[in-house]
Formats: C-alpha cells, structure tokens, sequence
C-alpha cells in the first residue's frame, strides 16, 4: 500500500518548511509542495495526491479560482489554510469545493489533526464502499462500490466530502440530524464543528439532486432541529 500524498500548495515557504517537518513527525513520508498555482495544477496532472493543503493569496492566481481548476481532476480533500478569515471568504471556499478552512496564523497540530481526521475518515469509509450496495431515492442512484452519484442515468461529479455526507444521509432515511451531528459524524470534529460547513455542502447536494434546490424534496430542513433524507413517495432506499 503506498503512503498517502500529500501537496502543499503556498508561496511562503516557511510555512510549507513548518508543516513538512509537523506532517513528517506525525508520520507522513510522501509530503510534496508548490508555490504557485501553475506549479500545483501541473503536479497534480501528473501524481495522484491523497490531499491537498491550498493557501488563497497565491502569486499567480486566487487559490479559490484554482479550487474549481483542481476539482476538474480531482475529488480528494482539499483543505483551505489561508489568512482571509471573513465568512463570506470560508462560505466561498467551502461553497465552491473546498473540504475545510483553516484561517492563518494557525496551530500546525490543528492542521496535523485536522489532516489525520480526512484520512481516518476515508479508511472508515473505503471498506463501506467495497460492499456491492447501492441506495436509490427516484432518479437518484448512489453507488457506493463504485462511490458514484447518478442522476436522471448521468453521473454528476461529487466531491469526497459531499459523498460521504449524502452516502449518510442515505443510509438513514427519515431521520433527523443535526448540523453537529452531521460534522462529528462525516468531519471527525465536535468542538471545532461549525454548523455553516454543513449548510455548504448541503446546499451544492441539493443543486445535483433536487428537481428544484431551493424547493428541495428529499434533503429536508426541519428549522431549528436539523436534516434528513426523505425518500419519495412510495420508493425508498435499496440496498
């Protein structure tokens, strides 16, 4: 089994020196780095990294720009680690692909741990989606052995994150979840939970599986309590 890789994408390089030596400790040996974006889109055409660690204020481009560029070739996790701390900037950052935020100056342990969380949560994952299972909820089919959304017969690009939620959801049809319970279960975190990163991935599940998003039929809100997956009528989910 080859070790996880991870890319360090930051134009400072005393930050991207700082986390190899805190990720290396902690037992990542495939640790690779670019420092600007043109540098991380060629590296990632080329190696197949586990995850991907992305600074917004790049040289040469706007790291959330180059968010959407990487999620063309890649559905791993990609954690923001940025200075701009606004939340209209983590709304965006998570809105348009991103997995986590991290806002600088920042605890190197944080993002150890918070890396350690990505990865622990894939491998409780991977053997989940080993199992010849689907779940079907009308046009809309997620295959877990082949960790696929298909809609209306299409398949629509869902990111990890986005998947393990809805595959979730799925699996627990008509029950209520909170925002924080849905975080601990599919980040990992309780107290570092925030129910906005819930809401974000909620609302781009919607726009690839709801007839109409703001309308949405089968991931309810029940306001002031949480979500749930509703199955449509007279169809649930298969297995």
């Amino acid at each position: 089994m080859r070790p996880q890789s991870i890319l360090l994408v930051d134009d400072e390089p005393g930050i991207v020196t700082m986390l190899e030596t805190i990720l290396r400790k902690e037992g990542y040996t495939s640790i690779h780095s670019a420092f600007t974006g043109r540098e991380a889109l060629d590296k990632i055409s080329l190696t197949p990294y586990d995850l991907i660690v992305l600074d917004v204020m790049l040289p040469d481009t706007d790291g959330f720009q180059l968010c959407q560029q990487i999620r063309q070739h890649t559905a791993v996790p990609i954690l923001f680690l940025t200075a701009r701390s606004s939340d209209l900037d983590k709304l965006t950052g998570l809105g348009i692909g991103g997995d986590d935020y991290i806002t600088k100056p920042f605890n190197p342990l944080e993002v150890a741990a918070r890396i350690h969380v990505q990865f622990r949560r894939q491998l409780q994952y991977q053997p989940a989606i080993q199992e010849a299972e689907q779940y079907r909820y009308g046009t809309v089919v997620i295959d877990k052995k082949a960790a696929q959304l298909r809609v209306n017969g299409n398949e629509v690009p869902c990111p990890a994150k986005e998947f393990e939620l809805l595959l979730f959801l799925a699996a627990h049809p008509n029950q209520v979840f909170t925002a924080g319970q849905l975080y601990e279960q599919i980040w990992g975190f309780d107290s570092l939970g925030d129910e906005k990163t819930v809401a974000i991935h909620i609302m781009r599940l919607r726009k690839k599986i709801e007839q109409d998003a703001k309308q949405p039929s089968l991931i309810v809100n029940l306001r002031g309590i949480g979500y749930k997956l509703v199955p449509p009528p007279k169809q649930g989910a298969a297995q």
